[in-house]
């Protein structure tokens, strides 16, 4: 890669031990070995109250909300592993999301998720992997302007499919995750010339 793609990883859940952070590690280290630099943000970092127009005109954007979308708007793509609550999004990912969202004056609509390119992942103990919510997480950043991969990976019985070191026992599909984000790291790099 000429310039290094700069990728946002972020899982969207809080949980310690989350299955999704787990999966997230291993695409964000296949986007490293594709050359990309890649910052690694936990959302338990980031607590916001839930998202509330009468609270933002009343005290502006938090300011963890402010550096979460200054995040986004330094980085070129997004990386994110997404869980899978009642077959849609977690509420932590849609709130992060939504106050990302928010305009600073002067700034273009949506300026943190315009000309960013996306891949997705997700990981559960059922059947489907976490497929549920994904169709709604693409969605969602797809009406935002985020371009997103088709490409995605949705790992089945999460409970089951990981090693003590945090790696995939199928060390097919351990490759498939770390290809995962070496393809949007590749894809990116194309897009910027």
């Amino acid at each position: 890669m000429s310039a290094a793609v700069r990728i946002l990883a972020l899982a969207g859940s809080v949980r310690v031990d989350s299955f999704n952070k787990r999966l997230l590690r291993i695409a964000a280290d296949g986007a490293r070995e594709a050359g990309a630099e890649v910052t690694l943000v936990d959302l338990k970092d980031y607590p916001l109250p839930l998202f509330d127009e009468d609270l933002e005109a009343a005290q502006g954007s938090p300011a963890l909300a402010l550096q979460l979308k200054q995040l986004f708007l330094d980085h070129h793509a997004l990386l994110i592993a997404s869980p899978e609550y009642n077959s849609s999004i977690t509420p932590v990912l849609k709130n992060a999301l939504d106050w990302v969202s928010r305009r600073a004056p002067n700034e273009p609509r949506l300026a943190a998720y315009q000309g960013k390119v996306a891949t997705l992942c997700s990981a559960s103990p059922g059947a489907l992997g976490g497929l549920r919510g994904l169709v709604h997480l693409r969605a969602i950043l797809g009406n935002v302007g985020v371009i997103v991969l088709p490409e995605q990976i949705a790992l089945p019985k999460a409970d089951e499919a990981f090693a003590s070191d945090g790696a995939l026992l199928d060390a097919k599909l351990h490759a498939s995750v770390k290809q995962l984000g070496a393809n949007l790291a590749a894809t990116v790099s194309k897009l910027r010339g």
